[in-house]
């Protein structure tokens, strides 16, 4: 099992709307940055455990636990013309971004804020604290995961 945080900006999709969807579970979709895709593609699978991570809003941190049920497959925005996220040279032949599903774990009591992340000793490789790391997939490593998990709850 590995371990992942994914960003999201609250306002487009929240820990809270994916509590509320059937099933508690939601196609994560819309990245458009290669690397990140890279990784949604080639690493991020079944069973592996992922932090939803609030940015670009009030209170900016980690708001949940969510679990990978479904690998990467076609997103199908990227062929949709009224799409945020179209693609014009992408193609079902040759589709150019996947997306995988999540289901809910848990909403944490209070949002881990990025501000103690910073602060955490422990926490020294995930791309939050790292200068120029902006991805909205990234790995976390077992130990970070941990220390994240029991600094969340």
């Amino acid at each position: 099992m590995q371990y992942w945080l994914f960003k999201t900006e609250p306002d487009a999709f929240s820990i809270d709307d994916l509590a509320a969807r059937p099933n508690q579970t939601e196609h994560w979709d819309g990245i458009r940055n290669y690397q990140a895709r890279n990784f949604l593609r080639d690493e991020v699978k079944q069973g592996d455990k992922v932090f939803i991570y609030h940015s670009s809003c009030k209170e900016v941190g980690i708001a949940g636990l969510a679990e990978v049920v479904k690998e990467a497959y076609p997103d199908h925005t990227q062929f949709d013309p009224e799409s945020h996220y179209y693609d014009p040279k992408s193609s079902p032949e040759n589709p150019r971004w996947v997306m995988v599903d999540v289901t809910f774990i848990e909403k944490f009591p209070d949002v881990l804020a990025l501000k103690k992340i910073k602060t955490m000793p422990e926490i020294s490789e995930v791309g939050l604290v790292k200068k120029g790391h902006r991805l909205s997939i990234m790995p976390v490593n077992e130990q970070e995961f941990s220390a994240l998990l029991a600094a969340s709850r």
